[in-house]
């Protein structure tokens, strides 16, 4: 089976026209997932380039594709109650006919939690709470009237013990960036730690993210590390060249 090919469209700087002709232009071309970062704020670049709420451009990347998987490469946690996130999750999932993944992290950007009233903590603490967030917002999922249309599959970001360890207890997929040696041992600290707690590693799917386009001729030593989905982080003007002949390339390998 080919290797999957996804794309990232960064948010800032961008329009919203530009966004929903990209994410169009994703679906139309047959990637197989589309994602957008979950922040308030730019993340590199000036400080006050355009941006915008994720998860309200994902209610509506949801209604205006139909194929590709959608979601947040990652959702923070510390931004929304776990409960609630899980009843927004399951309305974007039913928007999109059932192609929502909850990706989920820890979250990073001080400025992030400190404009909007959020506290930040540290790396221990936050850490803390997204292992309590994840059953419950698999908990409330359940229990919710009507239920999603698709499995709602979490995606866990990171490479550190902990959020490996959290991974290998409540992920779907798991998602860390290269190069590709680096990627292929936390890879194998993820089945370490699968072993450790009872979970078949075959169970979650190992993504990778691309930063940008510029190293995406590496994507075979990942594939043969055991990756199966390629994400390519892309800026406006999301030009789709080289994510077109990603495409073409793992499908023909």
């Amino acid at each position: 089976m080919p290797v999957k090919v996804g794309v990232q469209f960064h948010i800032q700087g961008s329009t919203i026209p530009q966004l929903r002709s990209a994410w169009l232009a994703a679906d139309q071309l047959g990637l197989d997932s589309i994602w957008i970062g979950d922040h308030f704020f730019p993340v590199y670049g000036p400080e006050d380039a355009y941006w915008y709420e994720p998860y309200t451009l994902l209610a509506a990347m949801a209604v205006e594709t139909g194929r590709a998987q959608i979601g947040a490469l990652v959702t923070c946690n510390g931004f929304r109650n776990p409960d609630l996130l899980a009843d927004m999750s399951r309305n974007i999932d039913h928007l999109s006919g059932g192609r929502f993944v909850l990706g989920m992290g820890a979250g990073g950007q001080p400025r992030d939690f400190a404009e909007y009233g959020y506290d930040f903590g540290t790396a221990a603490s936050r850490l803390a709470d997204l292992e309590r967030a994840l059953p419950r917002i698999k908990s409330r999922l359940r229990m919710l009237s009507p239920r999603p249309l698709g499995s709602v599959p979490v995606l866990v970001g990171g490479g550190g013990a902990t959020t490996l360890r959290i991974a290998a207890a409540h992920a779907d997929a798991w998602n860390f960036f290269g190069p590709a040696d680096s990627w292929a041992a936390k890879s194998k600290r993820l089945d370490q730690w699968c072993a450790q707690l009872g979970r078949d590693p075959g169970a979650i799917q190992r993504t990778v993210a691309f930063h940008d386009d510029s190293s995406l001729g590496s994507w075979p030593g990942f594939a043969d590390a055991g990756a199966t989905h390629l994400i390519v982080g892309l800026p406006p003007p999301f030009d789709f060249g080289s994510i077109s002949q990603l495409l073409d390339d793992t499908r023909s390998a």
